[in-house]
């Protein structure tokens, strides 16, 4: 089946900032759309000078890449499961659910840099992709799937707590070795926030509460 139309854009979208940033020698993406921690701006010279946080950055982080294994692992991901999810969804909803995932994982990465003091930028589409498997595990809780780690066939929910169980653990006890495991964390909370508002689950009622 063809990916639709939203998954289809961001994976193209991604694809083309990353290759954008390859030929930026100056790192003006980097600079101006990662997501720096608060305060990164009022660090020493001495260490390089580091950009300031912009509002603008809490969305534009999550289409940046690191690298090409980080871009590829994010895009079959986001194609594994976004594109059942947007199908069910409709483009519009699907949309705005990836696109709020995306900044409550940068929201979330935040605070935790605020509290670790850590002065480096955050990339990458992943807090999007965990929201997205969040989803997905909830409309489709009984689907098996093959994740590429750990290679076990399991349902859909059972993927979710276990992703959700390693991200938790390496967040709290490892240095996280590069990698933002409570902006993931953050994808996933805000995809069950959304999901339960649209289900009128929560004190704020949408305008249309939606059976799924």
């Amino acid at each position: 089946m063809r990916i639709p139309l939203i998954t289809r854009s961001l994976l193209i979208i991604c694809a083309v900032v990353y290759a954008l940033q390859l030929m930026d020698e100056q790192a003006w993406l980097m600079i101006h759309l990662a997501l720096w921690p608060l305060g990164s701006g009022e660090l020493p010279v001495s260490l390089g000078g580091w950009p300031e946080f912009r509002p603008w950055q809490l969305l534009t982080y999550g289409f940046l890449h690191g690298s090409p294994p980080h871009l590829l692992f994010n895009g079959l991901a986001l194609w594994m499961f976004g594109s059942d999810l947007e199908r069910f969804w409709g483009p519009g909803p699907y949309l705005r659910f990836v696109l709020a995932a995306i900044i409550g994982a940068g929201v979330a990465q935040l605070v935790v840099a605020s509290l670790g003091g850590e002065p480096y930028p955050t990339v990458g589409i992943s807090g999007g992709v965990y929201g997205v498997l969040l989803g997905f595990g909830m409309m489709f809780p009984n689907r098996i799937i093959m994740p590429l780690f750990p290679p076990i066939p399991m349902k859909a929910r059972t993927a979710v707590i276990v992703f959700a169980g390693i991200e938790l653990y390496t967040g709290v006890f490892t240095s996280g070795g590069g990698v933002a495991h409570f902006a993931h964390l953050g994808g996933l909370a805000t995809g069950l926030v959304m999901i339960l508002y649209w289900r009128g689950q929560l004190p704020i009622k949408p305008k249309r509460i939606l059976r799924y």
